[in-house]
């Protein structure tokens, strides 16, 4: 539909619109297929907001490095007669034709190494560096986990940068998450008013609420909220609750709570944390409340949580407890068999992430076991070579025992797993996250 749409003159924006639905409503993930001829009809109607929102769903998914998905950009910047950025993404492909140079003379680099590779082609291709590109750089360094490179790159440009490299700066301090780190960010952010003229946003205020909150302190980390000049939003809050699920803080994570419903009773992000952390207490009757209050006020229909992943160019789904798949049986005598050696090395499912009302622990057990997360990796690991990595996507935000389940997996089965869910890319390896258990 998304093809026959793009090929006619007077249906562009309807292939557009056959995307949105594939990407929303429809719970299955584009291909690359998918995002060419979504390229091609907002070349050809020139829909250029339309296909900025594309190309932002190919970065999400991880398909902005193919090749078929590259070209197509290229002939949309092509179309729109935008010839610099057509330019930008033809040196991206110079760049990747090195890169794949790289891996056939045998060279492996990690992840550092190659956004440290991208940081020297900037230097010595003379690209301006501009805010933006700053801003990135920090980013990829910081995700990398060299805060310290982040770091110096920020301070390297400090005449040139105005907003969004302190964003970057002040997020990658956050993203660490360390009570060293946190004191530094905070210093960066003091320093955006009193040496460089820039009044925090609500937005920088956000993320050092967050940086706060990750490294432990929630007690700053509200302190700050209660002292913001301005009145903060449902968001702000809303990181400070989920620091609280993670840290275990109750009292403050249920006044926290009754502040949001305050602010925004009908708020369904919110409403489904605070929902979940009832739930994680026992108190099933206010978890059961909520539900059915959010239920009553979300126009939109649920979609269930599922997880994919891609094997020899095929997507294979899973959702909760799935049987549909053909090697079903299969993959759950594999899967008995993973659980045990999981428990062997230590792992202890984590019975807190039982939303329902089970009576029996072992029901609740039974329940984590057959999340579609442990469902895919289970897939994967039957289905690849030992050593190689497993790649799973999740429509949903990964649950805790599936994410302490997997940190086990990693291990046990000497194997990289990178799972990306609605929050983030989880780089799982020898029995540790990139995430540091923040997400």
């Amino acid at each position: 539909m998304i093809k026959a749409h793009s090929m006619s003159n007077h249906s562009y924006r309807d292939s557009v619109a056959v995307f949105k639905l594939l990407t929303r409503d429809s719970g299955f993930f584009p291909n690359r297929y998918s995002f060419v001829f979504a390229f091609g009809a907002c070349g050809n109607g020139l829909c250029v907001r339309e296909g900025e929102q594309v190309f932002l769903h190919a970065v999400k998914v991880g398909l902005d490095c193919n090749v078929f998905v590259v070209n197509a950009l290229i002939g949309m910047f092509g179309k729109w007669g935008d010839v610099e950025d057509a330019r930008k993404v033809g040196c991206f492909m110079e760049a990747l034709d090195l890169f794949h140079k790289m891996l056939q003379s045998e060279v492996k680099p990690n992840e550092y190494t190659m956004g440290n590779w991208i940081h020297v082609y900037i230097r010595r291709g003379e690209i301006k560096m501009n805010d933006r590109l700053l801003a990135s750089l920090i980013d990829m360094y910081a995700k990398c986990g060299e805060i310290e490179s982040a770091s110096s790159v920020f301070c390297e440009h400090k005449v040139k940068r105005k907003v969004w490299p302190w964003n970057a700066m002040i997020g990658g301090f956050a993203m660490h998450g360390k009570p060293e780190e946190a004191i530094n960010g905070k210093s960066y952010f003091e320093l955006m008013g009193s040496d460089y003229g820039i009044n925090p946003e609500i937005e920088h205020y956000g993320c050092m609420v967050d940086l706060l909150s990750r490294s432990g302190l929630l007690k700053d980390a509200e302190e700050m909220i209660l002292s913001m000049p301005m009145a903060p939003d449902v968001a702000i809050w809303g990181a400070l609750l989920n620091a609280c699920r993670i840290y275990k803080d109750m009292e403050r994570r249920y006044r926290i709570g009754r502040i949001i419903k305050e602010i925004d009773p009908n708020h369904i992000g919110c409403n489904v944390l605070l929902g979940n952390i009832y739930s994680t207490s026992e108190r099933w009757n206010e978890a059961r409340m909520l539900r059915e209050k959010n239920e009553i006020n979300s126009d939109r229909k649920k979609i269930p949580g599922f997880s994919s992943i891609e094997l020899n160019g095929i997507f294979h789904q899973f959702l909760v407890g799935d049987r549909s798949h053909p090697k079903s049986k299969e993959i759950y005598s594999f899967l008995d068999e993973m659980i045990s050696k999981l428990k062997i090395a230590g792992y202890v499912p984590e019975l807190g992430e039982v939303l329902l009302d089970f009576d029996d622990e072992e029901d609740k057990e039974t329940a984590l076991s057959v999340h579609s997360e442990k469902l895919a990796i289970a897939f994967g690991l039957m289905n690849t070579a030992p050593g190689t990595p497993i790649c799973i996507v999740k429509n949903l935000r990964v649950c805790a025992d599936c994410h302490h389940a997997t940190k086990f997996i990693s291990k046990v089965y000497d194997r990289v797993i990178i799972v990306r869910d609605r929050m983030r890319y989880h780089h799982f390896k020898n029995g540790v996250c990139s995430c540091k258990d923040y997400w």
